[in-house]
């Protein structure tokens, strides 16, 4: 056998061998029709009338980058996110879309654009998870066609003007005021409520409102004063005038 056709064999079973790793698919085209996906392992194909197209199947992480966006009560917000991805079906990836990257890539800025701009922004700053589930929703079904699961879309980062930062910081701080007068107010009303009670207790046993009098009298002999004048009811002195 001449060296040159021993070459061209050996060429042509080097080339009809495919190795496909575990976390690949090759997509089979006979004659320009889809015949399936292989894999993983070791097969042959038959070279010049069967091509392969490799597909991994390992989750992708997408970085969407920062969109523009006004928000439903006129907001503008710069907004970025992050897509994780994963192909199902290799021969759906192949023949339904020409680049699944990319095109996963443009339907995930469009749907965050979509999605953002249909909320205000205190429901994007306080509601952030439910705001990823629908993101997350919206793209897989948009991406199911290509074969494509989409697991998790997460946003990243919200950029606000700095004239809106400083509105947001006064709004906070006139929050917290609020809350400290109303709890003030509470405990204003609570104590005026428990000295209501004791006036009531008081004023049914007046001898709990000579004992009050002793007590507060004991507590200002405790304070550093050289002479105390205090007036003595003369309730206190009756049961020494009175005779038996």
């Amino acid at each position: 056998m001449p060296i040159s056709l021993l070459i061209i064999l050996v060429i042509f079973l080097l080339s009809a061998v495919k190795i496909i790793k575990e976390y690949e698919r090759g997509v089979i085209f006979r004659l320009g029709r889809l015949v399936g996906a292989r894999g993983p392992g070791l097969f042959f194909i038959i070279p010049g009338v069967e091509k392969m197209v490799k597909i991994d199947l390992r989750t992708v992480t997408l970085d969407v980058p920062v969109q523009e966006v006004i928000t439903k009560d006129n907001v503008p917000v710069k907004v970025n996110a992050v897509c994780y991805f994963r192909v199902l079906d290799a021969a759906k990836a192949v023949v339904e879309v020409e680049n699944y990257i990319m095109a996963t890539s443009q339907i995930s800025q469009t749907t965050l654009r979509s999605v953002v701009g249909q909320v205000e922004l205190d429901e994007l700053l306080a509601e952030r998870e439910q705001i990823n589930m629908r993101l997350q929703k919206i793209i897989d079904q948009a991406t199911d066609p290509w074969g494509i699961k989409v697991s998790i879309v997460e946003v990243k980062d919200v950029q606000i003007p700095e004239q809106m930062q400083r509105a947001i910081a006064h709004q906070a701080e006139a929050e917290r005021d609020r809350r400290a007068k109303i709890i003030q107010a509470e405990g204003e009303y609570q104590a005026a409520e428990k000295l209501g009670m004791a006036a009531d207790v008081i004023s049914k046993n007046p001898a709990t409102l000579q004992l009050r009098y002793l007590q507060t009298l004991v507590e200002m002999s405790s304070e550093k004063n050289s002479t105390i004048i205090v007036p003595l009811p003369i309730e206190l002195l009756r049961g020494f005038t009175e005779k038996k």
